[in-house]
């Protein structure tokens, strides 16, 4: 198996170079799973736009998404990410774990959308209509219905890289469930 060692800065081209001093200036880090998407000249720019990209998703409802899809793709580096991530939006470990397994019941829009999320990663975008609905009933759009499509495609993404390169994960380990 081909083992993916993790890049410093002076192994990767001039337009990551730039994006780990960036990371390094906002985050305090370059956090592993970006370093090896940087063996791509491309895919690390590629990726940070997509994950940037504008939503109407508040941080801590794009935490939830991250969260449970996470947890379904059995993604251990961002479930830890993002646990912590979590915990600095408003979320307590406790209700990062229950999103995780699924559900918000401290809160019944959360739910709706944690839920509708692990529908849709779960079974491939062929989400139940009882989810939708309630996700729609709760509070939420048709429009956030596509915007919750493409959260779940970006967190899988990163998901993927990571079942692929199995890189160190560089942040609290997360409570596995």
């Amino acid at each position: 198996m081909i083992n993916f060692q993790v890049p410093n800065r002076d192994e990767v081209a001039a337009n990551n170079q730039t994006i780990f001093d960036n990371l390094q200036k906002g985050l305090g880090m370059v956090p592993n799973l970006y370093a090896v998407m940087a063996l791509s000249d491309t895919a690390l720019g590629n990726y940070l736009d997509f994950q940037n990209a504008k939503t109407s998703f508040s941080n801590k409802e794009k935490q939830a998404v991250n969260l449970v899809v996470s947890q379904v793709n059995e993604c251990h580096y961002c479930q830890s990410a993002h646990t912590l991530l979590g915990t600095m939006n408003g979320l307590t470990t406790e209700q990062t774990i229950e999103i995780r397994k699924g559900s918000a019941s401290f809160d019944q829009k959360l739910d709706s959308l944690v839920k509708l999320a692990k529908e849709i990663t779960t079974k491939k975008g062929f989400a139940c209509t009882e989810a939708v609905d309630a996700f729609i009933e709760a509070g939420y759009t048709k429009g956030q219905v596509i915007e919750l499509v493409f959260l779940v495609a970006e967190k899988t993404a990163m998901n993927y890289v990571h079942a692929l390169t199995k890189v160190d994960i560089d942040f609290p380990l997360a409570e596995i469930i």
